[in-house]
Order: C-alpha cells, then structure tokens, then sequence
C-alpha cells in the first residue's frame, strides 16, 4: 500500500494537468487558428494551386469583376486586376512574400533583440545603460522613414525590406527580454548555479534563455502582424517589394485609381492583410493568456 500512494498521486497529477491542457484548447481561437492555417497553406503550396502566372499579362480579360458579379467568370473568381492578372493567383503569392518577410525579418530582429537584451539584463551598470539608449533612440526613429531612406540609398529589394525592419524590431525584443532577465537573474538557482562554477555563458543559455521562451514566443506571434503592417506599408509607398513580384501593399497601391470602377482590386488584399493582422493578434493573447500561469488561473 505504501508503495501505491504515489503512483496514484501522480497519475492524478497528470490526469489533472491534460484537463488543463484540454480546456486550454478548448479555448483556442478557431477562427484566427483557421485563418492562419490557410494563409500558411495556400502560401506554401501557390504553385500547385492556380494555373496562373503573378506577372504575365492578360489585357483582353483586364479588370474582370468577381465569381458573383454578372459579368464574374469562374475562371477567375476573385477577378483580375488592371493587367489581367488573376486576383486569387497574386493573393497567394503576396502572402508568401508577407509571410517570408515576415519569418526572416522575426528571426534577424528577434535573435539579435533577444542576445542583447540577455547580456543587458544579465551584466547591467554601464553595459545596460547603453545598450539600451540605444534601444531607446532606435524605438523612437519612424520606421518607415528609415526605411524610405536605406530604399533610396541601396534600391528597393526584399533584403532591404528585412534588414529595414529588423534594425528597428530589435529594440523591441531586447527592452522585453532585459526585463524577464533582471527578474529571473535574482532567482535562487541563478544563485546555485554560480556555486557550482557555471560560466556566465552557461548560466545565459542554460538557465535564463530557456526561461524567457514562454516571453518570447508570444512575442514572436504578437509581431508578425506589426512586421506585415509595415511591409504592407513599404510596398504601398513604393520602397518594399519591387514589382512585379506580388505583394499585398504594391496590390492595394496599384487599385488605388479604379476604387470606382474595379473596387476588388484593393479590396481583395486589404482584407488579407486586416484578417491576417487580427488573426496573429488574437493567437498571440491567446498564447499569453495560456502561458502565463497568473492569467490562466484567471
């Protein structure tokens, strides 16, 4: 009987913490989950979803109006913009670019936010301090001014859209990430771990970045719709993605003249970017509501 306690204790255990699991899926966002999972897989799999070229012409169907419309066709149920390009064709694309922006742009800003903001917090006094004036100035320089400007200076491409953003994202990440590690560097086992003679190196990877990923990760997804905003932006503008390579923005920027008479054309990728902006929104509370043991209580 003696031995039975705990086994019975801990498969109690485990049994309470997969309801916890279970109604925190429960939980889940559907909708922006779904929303997600279709950007996500038409994005990745574009070229086997259409039969329709992103930048070859086609004048003769120029302008063709939506499925529903009377004058829609089903060869192209989002229609056609001013060149005859199809709409859902180029919606797919552009969200591979987003999206590729997007994942390049988290892990360059992101890494390089994270490292700084881990020595930051770690060593403070003066190494602190500088690092994060400089976090400062760089969180008030408009970004897309900056980036306007490294456009001019270098030429309008996909790398200086990523490194644009990146150089102003970093600063995020790493105030964020400073904050955790001042908290966690007080810790008990940050202390034992000096004890033992671990590094400082081993003590930053081992023990304070595994910490900081619950942080970290909710970070990452609340981002992603603040970096497609931005290239959305850039390309609206004329300094993001260089055409004819499809992107979200450049497509909003390109229907501006027919709002009038050809309104899908804006339309169309205006919703892609609101729905898909909202729907990381929403994961992103979700995750931080799911990670954070105070919130989850709640």
């Amino acid at each position: 009987m003696a031995t039975a306690e705990p086994r019975i204790s801990t498969s109690r255990s485990v049994f309470d913490q997969g309801k916890k699991i279970a109604r925190g899926l429960r939980r889940a966002p559907v909708i922006p989950l779904a929303i997600i999972g279709l950007i996500v897989f038409t994005a990745t799999f574009a070229p086997l979803l259409t039969p329709y070229s992103t930048t070859k012409p086609s004048l003769a169907e120029r302008l063709t109006p939506p499925v529903w419309d009377a004058e829609g066709s089903w060869d192209h149920p989002l229609g056609t913009d001013a060149l005859g390009r199809d709409m859902a064709t180029r919606l797919m694309f552009g969200g591979r670019v987003s999206m590729l922006v997007a994942i390049l742009t988290l892990i360059l800003g992101g890494g390089i936010g994270t490292a700084i903001g881990l020595f930051a917090g770690f060593y403070g006094g003066r190494l602190d301090s500088v690092l994060m004036r400089i976090a400062d100035s760089t969180l008030a320089f408009p970004i897309i001014l900056f980036a306007i400007l490294l456009v001019v200076t270098l030429g309008a491409s996909m790398a200086n859209v990523v490194i644009a953003i990146a150089l102003v994202l970093w600063a995020r990440y790493a105030r964020v990430i400073r904050g955790e590690v001042l908290a966690l560097r007080e810790r008990d086992f940050i202390a034992r771990a000096r004890v033992a003679g671990c590094s400082d190196l081993r003590i930053l990877l081992v023990h304070l970045f595994p910490n900081t990923a619950n942080t970290l990760l909710v970070l990452l997804t609340l981002q992603v719709g603040w970096v497609i905003i931005v290239e959305a932006s850039l390309s609206f503008l004329g300094a993001g993605i260089p055409p004819p390579t499809p992107a979200w923005g450049a497509m909003v920027a390109d229907g501006r003249e027919y709002v009038d008479t050809a309104w899908w054309v804006s339309a169309f990728p205006g919703v892609a970017i609101m729905l898909t902006v909202i729907a990381f929104n929403l994961v992103g509370d979700w995750l931080r509501d799911a990670l954070d043991p105070k919130l989850r209580q709640v």
